[in-house]
């Protein structure tokens, strides 16, 4: 009972941000699952190490590569895969982007880029591939929420507000969606060893400020995302929806 509760075999995952980090680890764990995978991130290259760990599973890896700044790149990329792939099961929503700078000096480009890429383009998607899951009555969307869907975090205000915005979408797409037997989730992931904290962990007083406060008594690794992602992508989550799962070593707790 419990493999097949979990099981993803026949389904086909569309991840976004794949290429490394958080978005390279859920890939590769709906592979683990048995997914077929489809993958895009702005400079996603054929043959990438996330590509050759997906296939030496048994499973296909389609690459794409799309700016979701460009609106126009955006709406190309949607097109081009509903011509390749018919149906999408699984839609993980994970791509984004930040940017570091006090609210007096955060500039419009900053702000801008940071909501184009983290809010307006993962509705897009949600909307445009939703759509035929809501027709189909089946499918599973999960975003990338973060810690900052909760706090308002220091020196990333666009961030932040992306990333609460991101919390009312998931709650509002489950909502019109959880009728239709399209379950919308999202991963809060708490503070992980990518790109994207790099900064901060390079900052002594402010990584140990952070660890601190962690009662795992370590930051995250970008794999401590795979069970919860397979989770929310399986049946074993078809009575979750617009929940907004913290996998964050306790932080939210405290």
């Amino acid at each position: 009972m419990f493999p097949k509760l979990f099981s993803l075999h026949q389904k086909t995952a569309l991840v976004t941000g794949c290429k490394r980090g958080i978005g390279k680890a859920m890939a590769i764990g709906l592979a683990a699952a048995g997914a077929d995978i489809i993958g895009v991130s702005a400079s996603l290259e054929e043959g990438s190490d996330v590509e050759k760990a997906v296939q030496g599973m048994g499973r296909s890896f389609t690459a794409y590569r799309c700016d979701f700044g460009d609106r126009a790149a955006l709406y190309n990329f949607i097109a081009q895969v509903n011509t390749d792939h018919p149906q999408i099961d699984i839609l993980v929503n994970n791509a984004g982007t930040i940017k570091r700078n006090p609210a007096v000096d955060h500039s419009d480009a900053y702000w801008d880029e940071v909501m184009s890429v983290n809010l307006d383009a993962q509705f897009i998607l949600s909307r445009e591939f939703g759509k035929k899951m809501v027709a189909r009555q089946a499918g599973k969307i999960i975003f990338t929420a973060s810690l900052l869907t909760f706090q308002g975090g220091i020196t990333v205000p666009g961030y932040a507000a992306s990333k609460g915005a991101v919390g009312q979408l998931t709650k509002a797409l489950a909502n019109e969606w959880g009728k239709d037997h399209v379950q919308v989730n999202a991963i809060a992931p708490g503070y992980i060893k990518t790109d994207n904290t790099q900064a901060l962990q390079d900052n002594p007083e402010r990584a140990s400020s952070i660890l601190s406060r962690i009662p795992a008594g370590r930051w995250g690794e970008a794999s401590d995302l795979i069970g919860a992602t397979v989770f929310l992508a399986s049946d074993a989550s078809n009575y979750v929806n617009g929940h907004i799962l913290t996998v964050d070593g306790g932080w939210m707790a405290r």
